[in-house]
C-alpha cells in the first residue's frame, strides 16, 4: 500500500511521500490558475474546476480566490456554489450533492494530526471524509470538521462550528453546531408566499 493509498483510506500516512507532492503542485498549478481570472472568463474558470476537482455537475461557480490540498478527492454535484475565500482540505474525499450553496469563508477540514507532539513533528497524519447531502446551505464563516455527514435539506447558520453529523431536513447552529429545529411545510409556505409576492412584483 502507496502513501497515497492509506491516506484515501483515512490510516496514518506521511505528507511529504512524492506522489503526493506532485498531486499537490498540480492543485497548486490549477488554483492558481483560477484565482487570477477575471470575471470575463466564466468558461475558463469552470474548465480548471472540472479539471481540478474529481467530477462535478456540468453547472459549477466559486468565487475566487479558493483553495484546496488536491481538488481531485473532492466530488461535487449539480449546482454547487461557493462564495470567496473558500477552502477544502481534501486528503480524504470530500462529496458534496445537488444544489449545494457555500457562504463567504466556508471551510471544509478532512485531515487530522496527532496530539501527542513528538508523532505529530513526525509528519505522520490522516483523515476522515465529510459527506454533504443535496439542497443544503452553508452560512458565511462555517467550518465543517473531519468525518462529518450534513444531511440533505439542511442549513447551517453562519459561523457555526460543525463537529458532529446533521439528519436530514434541519436547521443547525452554534460552536458546536446543534440542531436547532426541523425545516416544516410552514416554512416551505412562507417562503412560497415570500416568492409569489416576488413573481407578482416582477409581472407589474
Amino acid at each position: 500500500m502507496t502513501e497515497k493509498e492509506r491516506m484515501l483510506a483515512g490510516l496514518p500516512y506521511c505528507d511529504l511521500d512524492p506522489e503526493l507532492q506532485k498531486d499537490k503542485a498540480r492543485s497548486r498549478r490549477l488554483t492558481r490558475l483560477f484565482n487570477s481570472t477575471t470575471e470575463e472568463q466564466y468558461l475558463y474558470r469552470e474548465q480548471l474546476l472540472k479539471e481540478l476537482f474529481g467530477s462535478t455537475g456540468e453547472h459549477i461557480y466559486i468565487e475566487p480566490p479558493f483553495r484546496c490540498d488536491y481538488g481531485c478527492n473532492t466530488y461535487v454535484g449539480e449546482n454547487f456554489y461557493a462564495n470567496f475565500d473558500c477552502i477544502i482540505l481534501d486528503v480524504a474525499e470530500v462529496h458534496i450533492g445537488n444544489n449545494v450553496l457555500f457562504g463567504p469563508r466556508t471551510c471544509v477540514f478532512t485531515p487530522w494530526h496527532p496530539i501527542d507532539a513528538e508523532i505529530r513533528n513526525l509528519r505522520v497524519e490522516g483523515g476522515k471524509p465529510v459527506h454533504i447531502g443535496d439542497n443544503v446551505w452553508i452560512g458565511g464563516g462555517v467550518i465543517i470538521n473531519p468525518g462529518v455527514t450534513i444531511g440533505s435539506n439542511v442549513v447551517i447558520g453562519s459561523g457555526s462550528v460543525v463537529t458532529r453529523d446533521i439528519p436530514d431536513n434541519f436547521v443547525a447552529v452554534g460552536n458546536p453546531c446543534c440542531v436547532l429545529r426541523p425545516i416544516t411545510d410552514k416554512d416551505k409556505e412562507y417562503w412560497t408566499a415570500v416568492y409569489r409576492e416576488y413573481q407578482e412584483w416582477k409581472a407589474q
